[in-house]
């Protein structure tokens, strides 16, 4: 068995945590907090009717310990240390499910909480789930100063219970990202239910990856930024979540519907920095991409890698729907080529930063330091595509199905702007989140809806 397998157990003889040195991805975000603006991962799952909060915290307490990685704390440590180290508690430290007081204002207070307020590295497990009771419906959250989300689209969703559930779990991502802790949550749910909670399968594509020879910008030369909007005095992030309709792709497309999401996201901020003056610059977008499998074996941590898409301001500017399966198909040769390439992580000289050559504290003011310097070549924005949900999040019959999953991205500047996006029950949920350096609740709005314009402009047929 691994040290991951085998945590110090309460009952057995008393013997120090096993320890796990901090992987690149964590290390780098460790060096880079900001108290302003907290690395938090949120994903808000709604369910049509009600939870018993016993059972619940018991299914909770059982899915941690099936996922002994995501027991952890930072293990404390003297300034002149080599690395960070996770310490594996056998327990949690904290109780991670909580029951705030449901009211008129309790789903925005949540999804507020969700980004000011990171469950601390100290205590183990570092994730908080909240219970917003009475809060199941969509249509009963409209648009707030700091975070909204309202329906769209022709049709528009089917009426939903006025009295469901809606689960927040709030992720440091330090420690964790959403893909893990979603396969958690699974886990919970089939324990609270007794039903599968399996992953469907895959969609399957074909795998080969087409020789990528076009000429793209340079990753030298500094790409676009999101023009600045109507930034606010306060600090930190800002949020707006959305259901759109799936956008329709003829059978057989040689691009899939995260090409489609590609082309949206990058038509939507060329369209933004145009009526806001700024001149025209390549963009770049960061994709994160996930190998892992999603069934119990999952890996549990920061497990995606990141590549970035690029494209020209030409071909943004060329968005008339005749032109559009010519860009859908330049982006699914360049996403499918960029997956393919094997990379790591966060690239070759995070590896290098986070080599021990030199104490944590030393290592942590030079990146800081380079991440200030390099701050004008960071990609325009990040869209992270969870796309469709694997799991059922069925909770049993009293309570359902998970009818409505969102995630959000930390949005800390200089890009300022994250796009995710995710699909449950044949819709596409949008999270917008933005750091108010940048752009208002305002802007948002007129983000989601230059979304959805170009969102249905993808719908092309041959």
């Amino acid at each position: 068995m691994t040290a991951l397998q085998q945590p110090a157990r309460a009952d057995g003889p008393l013997r120090p945590p096993v320890r796990v040195p901090f992987p690149v991805v964590d290390e780098v975000a460790r060096h880079c907090l900001q108290e302003e603006e907290p690395e938090t991962v949120h994903i808000e799952v709604h369910l049509p009717g009600a939870l018993e909060a016993g059972r619940l915290r018991t299914a909770f307490a059982e899915a941690l310990r099936r996922h002994p990685r995501i027991l952890m704390r930072e293990a404390p440590g003297r300034w002149y240390r080599r690395r960070y180290e996770w310490e594996l508690t056998a327990e949690p430290d904290v109780e991670v499910v909580g029951f705030p007081a449901p009211g008129r204002d309790a789903l925005r207070d949540a999804r507020t909480r969700a980004l000011t307020q990171a469950p601390p590295l100290s205590l183990s497990p570092p994730i908080r789930v909240e219970v917003v009771e009475g809060a199941g419906a969509v249509e009963g959250s409209e648009a707030t100063d700091a975070v909204g989300v309202r329906p769209r689209g022709g049709d528009g969703p089917q009426p939903r219970p006025a009295q469901g559930t809606v689960l927040f779990l709030t992720i440091n991502h330090t420690a964790l990202d959403g893909p893990a802790c979603l396969r958690v949550l699974a886990t919970a749910a089939e324990l609270y239910s007794g039903k599968d909670n399996s992953p469907a399968a895959p969609p399957t594509r074909a795998t080969e990856a087409q020789p990528y020879t076009e000429e793209t910008p340079s990753n030298w030369s500094p790409p676009a930024r999101v023009a600045p909007g109507t930034p606010e005095p306060s600090p930190g992030n800002g949020m707006l979540v959305t259901e759109l309709p799936l956008p329709h792709r003829p059978k057989g497309s040689p691009y899939t519907v995260n090409d489609q999401l590609m082309v949206t996201t990058a038509l939507t901020i060329a369209h933004w920095n145009r009526e806001h003056g700024a001149h025209p610059r390549p963009l770049r977008i960061t994709m994160p991409v996930d190998d892992r499998p999603r069934d119990a074996t999952m890996p549990i941590g920061n497990g995606t890698r990141l590549v970035e898409v690029p494209f020209t301001p030409g071909e943004l500017a060329a968005h008339a729907p005749a032109d559009m399966p010519t860009l859908l198909h330049r982006t699914a040769t360049r996403t499918r080529a960029l997956k393919s390439l094997p990379r790591p992580q966060l690239g070759h000289g995070a590896s290098l930063l986070t080599a021990p050559w030199a104490p944590v504290a030393v290592r942590a003011a030079l990146t800081r330091g380079l991440r200030r310097a390099a701050a004008p070549w960071t990609s325009t924005t990040l869209l992270s595509n969870i796309g469709r949900i694997p799991y059922p999040l069925d909770f049993g019959e009293e309570t359902g199905r998970a009818h409505a999953v969102w995630f959000s991205a930390p949005a800390r500047m200089p890009r300022g702007l994250t796009v995710t996006t995710a699909s449950t029950a044949g819709r596409l949920h949008l999270a917008l989140r933005w750091s108010r350096a940048l752009l208002s609740h305002g802007d948002g709005a007129h983000l989601r809806d230059l979304f959805e314009h170009y969102l249905h402009t993808t719908e092309v047929t041959p």
